[in-house]
């Protein structure tokens, strides 16, 4: 910027805790979870064991939120993984986990954008309306593109009364499942030692963690928070709190709607339409239509909050300069990052014109290929935002026991689950060979070109590597106990 010459428009302080949550559940898209991974966790899974799964990943995943709200709240809860990583681990892994980072959201946004389309298009065509994939997939994409490119309250309401709908259509699912069956519409046999640690154990667990990717996106949102060091940190252990809660009851109704011994056999043979059968049967042939509109709605919340984490990641590393500074730009009036937002506009449409071309699957080659790389990805990365919190005891942070014992856990069982993903990558791509199933790979080779790219900048320019990062870390003064969690759960402050 040039002496004299205007500063860069801030972004709009306008999200409020409850606006920030909608953001992330969207991002975990709770009905796309229970159509798409529920009947699969059911099929090779734990089957009746399924609602402990998600209650594992839940727990987990608060443990991780505990090193996470202290990250956020240090570095002002903004610049998401790589912000934490390098407060914890330092600029060469953060620069290779905010690459990372980009290509992982990127991915899973293609790859939802191929589902959006590809189910769309099934509904429709279920109602008599014969409609390419191609052509639903570009309208959405065109719809996300609008609402990105405007100012981040706006898609932020939107997805409120999206994930409203979404959450209201399945609990009312549970709600018809409780009155007809009692007490017997919750088997606590699902939570026996014998069903939770069945045969599928970890595919199982695999599924239950993969249907809670995007929920760590808060801390990206910090510079559009009102109040971001208590929101965002809030935002994240209530979305932890909701999903984990709403996925177990949910799944667990669904036990007990089939049948517990049934569960297994039924959920092989009907797979994707497993919710759509158990709503035409509770809440009738209206409740089934609603059930299929509302997985369409889900879809485009689900990939318009997966759209706004990308852009505010490329935004990000734009600003240090690890991606043309062009990315990095605000619009003069929505203060939003709208190049970053076109930018990935086009990666989409690439990807989708592509596939097209190539006459592949929108879903069996498309959506599963990308958004499992995204997944590993974003698991990956959180496994690394654990670790960076455990790490801050290496600069003389105090984090008491529970500040340092809940990210070690949540490490564990994240690292656990990379283990799972790599290792099930066949079963969540459905690939059986080929080039889908190498593309574990790239995670590696993006985080290690981003290593020695930081460790280039350290010996040729130290004073540009020093700046890396130094924008999303509070102040010494504001990060003294301010976790975002209660004293009880972590003492935060500087040494001496």
């Amino acid at each position: 910027m040039t002496a004299g010459s205007p500063a860069p428009p801030a972004p709009a302080r306008t999200l409020t805790t409850s606006y920030i949550v909608f953001m992330i559940v969207a991002a975990a898209a709770p009905l796309s979870a229970m159509v798409g991974t529920v009947p699969l966790a059911f099929a090779i899974g734990t089957a009746e064991g399924v609602p402990a799964a998600f209650v594992f990943a839940g727990i987990t995943l608060l443990c991780f939120a505990v090193g996470y709200a202290i990250s956020a709240r240090r570095t002002g809860g903004s610049g998401g993984f790589y912000a934490s990583i390098a407060d914890g681990l330092g600029r060469p892994t953060a620069v290779g986990s905010g690459w990372t980072a980009v290509v992982s959201y990127n991915c899973a946004t293609v790859g939802l954008v191929g589902a959006l389309g590809y189910f769309t298009s099934l509904v429709l065509a279920d109602h008599g309306m014969h409609v390419s994939w191609v052509w639903c997939a570009t309208i959405g994409l065109a719809l996300v593109a609008v609402l990105g490119y405007r100012d981040i309250a706006i898609s932020a309401r939107v997805l409120a009364v999206l994930m409203l709908a979404e959450i209201g259509i399945l609990a009312a699912l549970d709600v018809a499942v409780l009155f007809r069956h009692g007490v017997h519409a919750l088997p606590g046999s699902s939570f026996s030692w014998h069903a939770a640690t069945g045969p599928g154990v970890g595919v199982s667990l695999m599924f239950a963690f993969v249907s809670f990717i995007g929920f760590e996106s808060a801390a990206l949102y910090g510079k559009e928070a009102k109040d971001p060091r208590r929101s965002v940190p809030r935002a994240t252990y209530v979305a932890a709190l909701l999903i984990s809660g709403f996925y177990a009851l949910t799944s667990w109704a669904a036990v007990g709607a089939i049948g517990p011994g049934q569960v297994r056999q039924t959920a092989g043979k009907q797979l994707g339409d497993l919710f759509f059968v158990l709503g035409d049967d509770y809440l009738g042939s209206t409740g089934k239509t609603l059930l299929q509109i509302m997985l369409c709605s889900s879809l485009f919340a689900a990939t318009l909050a997966l759209h706004s984490a990308a852009n505010r990641y490329a935004q990000v590393m734009a600003d240090d300069r690890l991606l043309p500074s062009f990315l990095g730009r605000l619009h003069p009036k929505y203060g939003s990052p709208h190049l970053a937002g076109l930018a990935q506009v086009v990666v989409c449409a690439v990807a989708v014109a592509g596939f097209a071309a190539a006459g592949l699957d929108p879903y069996a080659n498309l959506t599963t290929s990308m958004l499992g790389l995204g997944t590993l990805g974003i698991v990956v990365l959180q496994a690394l935002a654990a670790l960076s919190a455990v790490a801050l005891r290496r600069k003389g942070v105090r984090l008491g026991w529970t500040g340092t014992v809940a990210p070690l856990l949540g490490f564990a069982g994240l690292a656990a689950t990379v283990y799972l993903v790599v290792g099930n990558f066949d079963v969540l791509t459905g690939a059986s060979g080929g080039v889908v199933v190498q593309l574990p790979w790239v995670i590696p080779l993006v985080g290690a070109a981003g290593v020695l790219w930081a460790l280039r900048l350290r010996a040729v320019s130290p004073e540009r590597y020093r700046m890396l990062a130094t924008a999303h870390v509070a102040p010494a003064a504001d990060r003294a106990n301010t976790t975002g969690v209660p004293q009880s759960v972590a003492a935060v402050s500087e040494p001496a």
